[in-house]
């Protein structure tokens, strides 16, 4: 059986669309009070409304595929992913941001007011953004770019361990999220 079509609507003019080879995800959480643990989350795509002028006409729709989550680590990396695991990638295969607003906007750095989905679970949360930067023209497409950054509790979106690996300090409830994205669209 074929699936049918579905028609999308044409990209609007001011529609940016998140360039997966030059962007990324990434986390950091201490790891028995002691050292830092850091790793990428996968494959960052979505789309990214912006008149190319002013932050506050920026609107993102995010997803990132965190069955590409790397620690550097093997079997960390395969305990994280497994059901197990914090982010049980069988089941909740992405990482969603949603914004809704931007506010507090100073010259290179704004808020990005938004709804973020981890394990299924959504939360509002504001990610302090640096950018975007100015356009750049590379052949016919017009490229921007802008970093971003939260910290979340894990334990808010249902991120955590046995009860026995948790009644131990092992890692923190806080973990750093950072996003960098560069977008594209056809320029003129």
């Amino acid at each position: 059986m074929v699936a049918p079509l579905v028609a999308q609507a044409p990209a609007g003019p001011n529609t940016w669309t998140v360039d997966t080879n030059h962007s990324s995800a990434g986390f950091s959480v201490k790891h028995i009070m002691v050292s830092t643990v850091r790793g990428t989350l996968g494959p960052v795509k979505g789309t990214i409304e912006y008149d190319g002028k002013s932050a506050e006409s920026i609107k993102a729709d995010i997803s990132i595929d965190v069955s590409g989550v790397n620690t550097g680590n093997e079997s960390r990396d395969k305990d994280l992913k497994s059901a197990q695991g914090l982010f049980e990638v069988a089941k909740y295969p992405t990482v969603t941001f949603k914004s809704k607003r931007v506010t507090s906007v100073a010259a290179g750095t704004f808020k990005l007011v938004g709804d973020l989905t981890i394990h299924g679970v959504t939360k509002e949360v504001t990610l302090d953004v640096e950018g975007p930067s100015a356009a750049i023209k590379q052949g016919p497409m017009l490229r921007a770019g802008a970093a971003a950054s939260v910290t979340i509790n894990r334990r808010d979106y249902g991120l955590s361990y046995s009860q026995m690996v948790e009644a131990t300090p092992m890692v923190s409830d806080e973990v750093k999220i950072t996003i960098d994205v560069e977008a594209t669209k056809r320029g003129g």
